[in-house]
């Protein structure tokens, strides 16, 4: 695998990763009893933290690249293991 393919993989992973951690810790102005300014919507976050989204991405990102190059690697689980799948050959 070059390196073009693995910054790829890698960065579609850590993409993914940052949208599924985008919500954990997050709190609305309800639960934190801060009073909401004209316009806002009840359910904008009050404590919205870029930083702790994308080192959460980061890690999640590459324990799971990690798992998904020793497979690459290690041919743990194939594609002719894939139920209903039909080989070409």
């Amino acid at each position: 695998m070059n390196w073009y393919a693995v910054f790829a993989i890698y960065f579609l992973m850590w993409v993914i990763c940052a949208f599924i951690m985008l919500p954990f810790g997050l709190r609305t102005p309800d639960e934190t009893g801060e009073t909401l300014m004209r316009g806002q919507a009840d359910s904008a976050p009050s404590n919205f933290r870029p930083g702790v989204v994308v080192l959460r991405a980061t890690i999640l990102s590459a324990l799971l690249f990690a798992l998904y190059y020793l497979n690459y690697t290690q041919g743990w689980i194939t594609i002719d293991m894939v139920p209903g799948y039909q080989s070409a050959s």
